[in-house]
């Protein structure tokens, strides 16, 4: 008798259990989470300035349970033993050990949760979604994220000539720049504009937009990208643009002699960076960025000093400085500013990871570079190209920024080091674990 009374209530809870499996495992789903999370990370700065930090931590760690809800349910679809690269699990297992040297663990430990949540939704995507309905989505983003821009610039330079002062927005535009848009600093626009713009065309290229909503897309980021006045833009559309060029060149060459000239490349690009190096200071002089070279200079020796007091572990993992904590507080205070970065991301993994830190992350970003690479150079669609050009991005400005350690650079490292390492990662030349993920998978049925 009880029995059969507990039966109603028991099918119907399986029966709930099952849906919400279907719908985790669904492409809609997938859709939706990987256009939200971009949302979130893109728009990481307006939703401060807007709703407080305590609003974003918890949007992050909502999507966090829905990620592992999403892995759950496409467990027998995964392959777990390739769904994190070796190289991020080396590094982040490094950043973890660092909370019990760092000058502060609580702080430490929290932080370094929040890479954590990050690098999950990045892997998350990767396995849930392709690279083009990545580009797609992105796409999609950018496009919203920028209007956005665009239009609180024109009310706040234009329309009322007053700055919005909680969005961090000057109202510079009716003098051409710098702007800021919805991102804090006209350095975080000329690298978002940079990333937009990589995604635009590829959109373009794999006609997977119309051509009018192409043409706009492209239009807005590159004006929203040279209303910046960031001297970083100019750089990386140089670099870019010659990793672009080099990039359809290789795909050109007869697949006999791609590996030699794959080598040349490496040679040429390895002597033009020491060439680079030593003209340095007259590279700068024609930016016009002098006076800021010298602010960064600064802070880089000061930062330099406080790693060579430990130099193998660094002083424990922040990510983005808390000012109140050491070595931080002492770099401001002797040089009379308040930075939150050192400005320059592998300093910054030298100051709190120490040498270690520095071999892990470049391992991870250049083996992400060199597979993805390889990849894009090997495959007929261009859309393989968006890997290896965005790590590009990265790398180039993590010189002058310190973006691909947190938020939007961070998620977007982790996923095409995932990307490249579905590809051409030993594992997956192992065969181990089934099939790659491909992110195709079913639709909701009807109603």
């Amino acid at each position: 008798m009880t029995s059969d009374a507990g039966a109603p209530g028991r099918s119907g809870a399986h029966g709930v259990a099952g849906a919400l499996e279907r719908l985790a495992a669904s492409a809609d789903f997938a859709r939706a989470f990987t256009l939200t999370v971009f949302a979130t990370l893109v728009g990481t700065h307006l939703i401060v300035a807007v709703a407080g930090i305590v609003t974003l931590r918890t949007i992050i760690a909502g999507l966090c349970v829905v990620a592992i809800g999403i892995l759950v349910a496409r467990r027998e679809e995964i392959s777990f033993l390739r769904l994190v690269p070796t190289t991020l699990l080396m590094f982040t297992t490094w950043a973890f050990a660092s909370v019990f040297w760092s000058t502060d663990a609580f702080s430490s430990f929290w932080r370094w949760t929040a890479m954590a949540a990050v690098a999950l939704l990045a892997v998350t995507i990767g396995h849930v979604r392709d690279t083009l309905q990545t580009v797609r989505a992105l796409g999609d983003v950018l496009r919203a994220a920028l209007s956005v821009s665009l239009v609180l610039e024109v009310l706040s330079g234009i329309i009322f000539d007053t700055p919005l002062r909680f969005l961090g927005i000057q109202g510079n535009i009716a003098s051409f720049g710098p702007i800021q848009g919805i991102f804090g600093t006209r350095n975080m626009l000329g690298f978002v504009a940079v990333v937009a713009l990589i995604t635009f065309a590829v959109e373009m290229r794999t006609h997977s937009v119309r051509p009018g909503v192409a043409v706009f897309s492209l239009s807005l980021g590159a004006a929203l990208g040279l209303l910046s006045a960031s001297p970083t833009v100019l750089v990386l559309a140089v670099v870019v643009g010659a990793a672009t060029a080099v990039l359809t060149l290789v795909r050109a060459v007869p697949a006999a002699q791609r590996t030699r000239v794959q080598w040349t490349v490496g040679a040429v690009v390895a002597v033009a960076s020491v060439v680079v190096y030593l003209q340095r200071a007259r590279i700068i002089d024609l930016l016009g960025a002098k006076d800021d070279l010298a602010m960064r200079s600064n802070l880089w020796a000061m930062a330099r000093y406080f790693s060579a007091r430990r130099p193998v572990q660094g002083w424990g993992w922040f990510g983005s400085w808390d000012v109140s904590e050491q070595p931080f507080a002492s770099i401001n205070q002797l040089l009379s500013q308040r930075h939150t970065t050192a400005l320059n991301a592998y300093v910054d993994v030298q100051l709190q990871l120490g040498w270690v830190g520095v071999l892990l992350v470049c391992a991870f970003g250049g083996l992400a570079l060199v597979r993805s690479w390889v990849d894009a150079s090997q495959r007929r669609s261009v859309v393989y190209a968006w890997t290896p050009l965005m790590v590009i991005t990265l790398a180039v400005t993590s010189v002058f920024e310190s973006v691909a350690l947190f938020g939007l650079g961070w998620l977007l490292l982790v996923l095409c080091a995932v990307r490249a390492g579905q590809s051409r990662g030993w594992r997956e030349r192992l065969g181990a674990g089934g099939p790659p993920a491909t992110g195709t998978i079913p639709t909701l049925p009807p109603g």
